[in-house]
């Protein structure tokens, strides 16, 4: 299997290196890539990279993640987000091959408090959840075999995450304020990657959308307690500044980009499919934590 890899560099990107290279050909790329063009702005270099490496599976982890800063860049983020998925689906259709995308919880309105399933109505509340469903809807259009995987509030253990900047807040700060009405289930990108693999390794390839995150949900509050909790059990001698923790609406932190309170996604359409069982949110947390504290 020849398998070309985009966002090689994110978050997602290093964790499916990981988990496809044992799967075959692996060709990994980015925005700066020279043997081959894996930059999402340029159009014409990614229908040439499709053309002359002729994967048999193309993963697009790359994307446009600003969310605020995609409410004064719509261009940028509709051109990574949407046109760049719809020329990928065109050349995939072409060439036979097989299209993996990740898409976002950001396209529903996040009304409600029961998880989304991938037929009910959209309804983005800002620029990156729209870039992110014309990028569903392009796909579709252009007639390659494909699979989206909608997650949402991915971590990755390179870079920044939001446990990591819990840690360090809770040194530095004897006072942290904290959403608490906003609902999802904290994913890691290595759970993204895996079972990215195992559907690359399924007896039926899977077509159209699938809610792919961690089981459970908490809220950005509870999950920052949790964090500091599962850290001081990790490692006693940690020392918090912080003595009070205030949770807050999200109206008490207004952004360029409006978020959705309801992020759960209903995964049973994905569980079924592949006959698995998606681990518990915590189960992520804990071997991140294992490893950074």
């Amino acid at each position: 299997m020849k398998i070309l890899l985009l966002g090689q560099n994110g978050q997602l990107g290093w964790e499916l290196q990981r988990s496809l290279a044992p799967l075959g050909e692996l060709l990994a790329l980015d925005r700066s890539s020279t043997s081959h063009c894996g930059d999402l702005s340029n159009l014409d270099g990614l229908v040439k990279t499709v053309h002359a490496f002729r994967p048999d599976v193309v993963v697009n982890a790359a994307a446009y993640t600003a969310v605020d800063k995609a409410e004064s860049d719509s261009a940028t983020a509709f051109l990574v987000n949407e046109l760049a998925p719809e020329a990928l689906s065109r050349v995939c259709a072409a060439t036979g091959a097989y299209l993996v995308h990740f898409s976002s919880d950001y396209v529903f309105d996040g009304a409600g408090q029961t998880p989304w399933l991938e037929t009910d109505a959209t309804g983005p509340l800002n620029v990156y959840g729209h870039s992110k469903l014309a990028g569903e809807k392009g796909i579709a259009l252009h007639g390659s075999r494909h699979v989206i995987f909608r997650t949402s509030w991915v971590y990755g253990m390179e870079g920044g995450n939001f446990a990591k900047t819990m840690l360090r807040l809770a040194q530095e700060r004897e006072r942290m304020t904290l959403i608490n009405d906003q609902f999802g289930a904290p994913t890691g990108a290595a759970l993204l990657a895996d079972v990215t693999a195992l559907a690359l390794q399924a007896p039926q390839a899977l077509t159209g959308i699938y809610h792919l995150a961690a089981a459970g949900e908490t809220t950005w509050y509870d999950y920052a307690q949790y964090v500091l909790a599962k850290a001081k059990a990790l490692k006693p001698s940690l020392n918090y500044a912080v003595r009070d923790f205030v949770a807050v609406p999200t109206s008490n932190f207004p952004t360029p980009a409006k978020r959705p309170l309801n992020s759960r996604l209903n995964c049973s359409r994905l569980e079924q499919a592949l006959q698995l069982k998606l681990p518990p949110w915590q189960a992520g947390v804990d071997a991140l934590l294992t490893k950074i504290v």
